[in-house]
């Protein structure tokens, strides 16, 4: 059997498995792709590049290198391809996120028939690491569209291309009684499957609630998204594959990016503070609010800038958005990307002799009280490039190597 044929039978296995979407392409399978694709007359060619554009993990994935450098050679026209154009070609490579999509983009960015088409889709990346360097060096050697580039990143229109958070969220409430822990969500028992999100997912809540999934179908037919609501809610420590579980049940799907989803919506009493942070870095907006009031079924309005949850016209619950940069984290896709973009666009600046960018809300931070800092609170304000950190600070370090426990 072709891999095409093979790939139509494994999507039908998953789909026989509980709707389960089919797994990404390996690398093997992605390069025995790309032979298709410069084929003369490609077979199947609507559903191979439907493939293409959206079965290939993006970033640093090892399939991701071979989708890259194929359309980095069409680009460059090493190489011919009956159903992908130069310009299609820029356009794919602006959705694969980051990585290795990004030195063909500004390679590209010197070849006049394709460097508008670069520059667009470099406005729009933010991890692009230490090929900044190399779109500073073309704009210094006077590339016009280089020079476009940093401009938009200084601008930070990666940011502000994006909507901005709604005024009010219709969502229907799917609520857990009680405390909820990261177990519950994603359990141990199936930790084999976390990298297989779809997958993983399904197992989630099945110890704690009768039919969730069925429950959730049911609860969608409504025609609004759903609310994870709890009492307590992200006790434990599996908190990002617990968090890729409510996203695949209740996200949005990532263009170009296979198997998993963004967006969503916690709403706890209480929520536990790493499942928080967890939440917000992926996403998924968490209101931290009383939910007495809020039952499954329920359709509620949720009003994120008033801080107010609606059900039937009447307020019942009052909430403080929390913290104040909730709603730019948001924006951006989550924490981590608004982090990272905000260090791209205070680099453009820098690069073209500009001050401070003032588009994004300034963290709120706690009062001076005129007190020293202990040794401690020096030694992480160092690394942070202040005097000393106090409870409440928000500050981000400059780390050039992260480690963790499980690697």
């Amino acid at each position: 059997m072709s891999l095409l044929e093979n790939y139509k039978a494994h999507s039908q296995e998953r789909l026989n498995e509980g709707g389960l979407p089919a797994l990404p392409l390996t690398a093997a399978q992605t390069a025995e792709l790309v032979e298709l694709l410069k084929a003369d007359k490609v077979v199947d060619a609507e559903y191979a590049l439907d493939l293409f554009k959206n079965k290939i993990n993006p970033g640093v994935d090892d399939a991701a290198y071979v989708k890259a450098a194929f359309l980095n050679d069409i680009v460059q026209g090493k190489v011919s391809c009956s159903v992908i154009s130069k310009v299609e070609a820029i356009q794919i490579l602006g959705t694969m996120m980051g990585g290795y999509n990004v030195p063909p983009l500004v390679e590209a960015l010197k070849i006049a028939d394709v460097a508008d088409a670069a520059a667009e889709q470099l406005k729009n990346t933010i991890l692009v690491y230490n090929s900044f360097n190399d779109v500073k060096e073309l704009m210094d050697k006077g590339n016009a569209k280089a020079k476009e580039v940093i401009e938009s990143w200084a601008n930070a229109e990666w940011f502000t291309n994006k909507p901005a958070l709604e005024e009010a969220i219709t969502l229907t409430v799917y609520k857990i009684p009680g405390e909820t822990n990261t177990d519950d969500l994603s359990p141990a028992t199936v930790a084999f499957t976390r990298a297989d999100i779809p997958l993983h997912a399904t197992a989630m809540l099945q110890s704690r609630m009768e039919k969730p999934l069925e429950k959730m179908a049911e609860l969608k037919a409504k025609g609004h998204p759903l609310a994870y609501v709890g009492d307590v809610v992200g006790t434990g420590s599996s908190r990002k594959s617990g968090i890729n579980s409510v996203q695949w049940h209740m996200g949005r799907d990532i263009p170009g990016v296979p198997n998993k989803r963004t967006g969503g919506v916690v709403i706890g009493s209480i929520i536990a503070p790493i499942f928080f942070n967890t939440a917000e870095d992926s996403g998924c907006l968490p209101i931290q609010a009383n939910v007495d009031a809020i039952d499954t079924g329920d359709v509620i309005t949720l009003k994120p800038y008033a801080g107010v949850i609606e059900k039937d016209g009447k307020v019942v619950s009052e909430f403080k958005l929390a913290p104040n940069t909730l709603t730019d984290e948001m924006r951006a896709g989550g924490r981590i990307p608004l982090i990272i973009g905000k260090g791209l666009t205070a680099k453009a600046r820098a690069a073209l002799g500009l001050g401070a960018s003032t588009i994004f809300i300034a963290p709120e931070q706690p009062a001076n009280n005129g007190k020293g800092y202990t040794q401690a609170q020096k030694m992480v304000g160092k690394a942070c490039g202040v005097e000393g950190v106090k409870p409440g600070m928000y500050v981000e370090p400059i780390a050039t190597t992260v480690g963790s426990q499980d690697t």
